[in-house]
């Protein structure tokens, strides 16, 4: 299994974007132990919990708090980090959210990704970026077969759609100015969870809180998802930004669970009541709008041009993002306990 390797990011400048949300956390916190010097853009995080306060103390960074809709914020940033490798985290990433503001998901997510694509044209030293999509670009009518990096995008949702149009922007900017441009790719994961997540209306929240006693509500509990654990990921992130920068990276790969590792909505639920020790009941109620029953990734390019796998099995995720959130209802200390699971990820 492929790890990333410390002496290309030892001292390594890195722009990230989204530094304060779930994966940038965890990311930032990754990149601070194998010694690179980062750079974050980004919004305030959430009110309420939020793993990036958690991880605050941890955190080696120069932190800028910024809307990617400022094209001139964007640029004036990534000009004064002069980065060698970019890592674009930032999005919205709420299903619901999207429903609820559609205009703002697209400006954030496509009029975002062209601001820092924009910022990027021209800018010297850059090796490698990193552009982060999802796994729901892709034109999805439920069959369940797994989606490989070259079929059709789509996406009905303003989430989906509005990451549909990131990978065509993306691109589009690889082809028009391949010449002022780093290598780019973009990173398609699956469902992503683990400990430190606190959104609302996301399921593995959801259930943490129902542990503590409120109401667990699911909109398609038999939806199937390829749910993987994010250090599994954002590993994959830091692969690909390796080979991204020797030239021999794909222009887009999935970050998928092992073949048999999807589960269902009601089948997380289960395993997490177990992890917990308790009997969590649910009620469903209407979706805003239908959502696709199945969807699935094939990682095996990841595997084969990146030597990436998922180090964690279905189980493996469930056990280790249960002992994180019990761990932080006890009281612990989450920074010394993220540590040790950055270290067991990168080991």
């Amino acid at each position: 299994m492929s790890r990333p390797n410390p002496d290309f990011w030892r001292g390594r400048r890195v722009l990230m974007t989204g530094h304060t949300g779930f994966k940038g956390s965890w990311l930032t916190l990754m990149l601070t132990r194998l010694g690179a010097s980062v750079t974050g853009l980004a919004l305030p995080p959430e009110p309420g919990p939020a793993l990036f306060r958690l991880l605050a103390p941890g955190l080696r960074l120069s932190h800028h708090e910024a809307n990617l809709c400022d094209g001139g914020a964007v640029r004036h940033i990534l000009d004064g980090a002069r980065p060698s490798v970019v890592l674009h985290l930032a999005a919205q990433a709420l299903v619901g959210r999207g429903y609820a503001d559609p205009a703002g998901t697209f400006a954030t997510n496509l009029t975002g990704t062209i601001n820092v694509l924009e910022a990027l044209r021209g800018l010297t030293g850059v090796e490698a970026a990193v552009m982060v999509t999802t796994d729901k670009v892709y034109r999805n009518e439920g069959v369940g077969r797994h989606f490989r990096e070259d079929d059709p995008l789509g996406g009905t949702d303003p989430y989906s759609a509005s990451k549909a149009a990131c990978e065509i922007a993306i691109a589009s900017w690889r082809t028009a100015f391949l010449c002022e441009l780093p290598h780019i790719v973009s990173a398609r994961a699956g469902n992503v969870i683990g400990g430190g997540d606190f959104a609302p209306s996301r399921l593995i929240p959801d259930v943490v809180r129902a542990a503590a006693g409120a109401p667990l509500v699911l909109r398609y509990p038999n939806a199937t998802r390829p749910w993987q654990h994010v250090l599994d990921v954002l590993r994959g992130y830091l692969l690909v930004a390796e080979h991204a920068a020797a030239g021999t990276a794909p222009a887009a790969v999935n970050f998928a669970p092992s073949e048999g590792n999807a589960a269902s909505v009601l089948e997380m639920v289960a395993g997490f009541s177990a992890a917990f020790g308790v009997k969590l009941h649910w009620t469903q109620v209407p979706a805003p709008a239908p959502e696709a029953p199945l969807l699935a990734l094939d990682g095996g390019l990841a595997s084969a041009a990146l030597g990436w796998r998922p180090r964690l099995d279905g189980a493996g995720t469930i056990a280790q993002t249960a002992a994180w959130y019990a761990a932080w209802r006890r009281g612990g200390d989450m920074l010394d306990h993220s540590r040790r699971d950055i270290e067991a990820a990168l080991s």
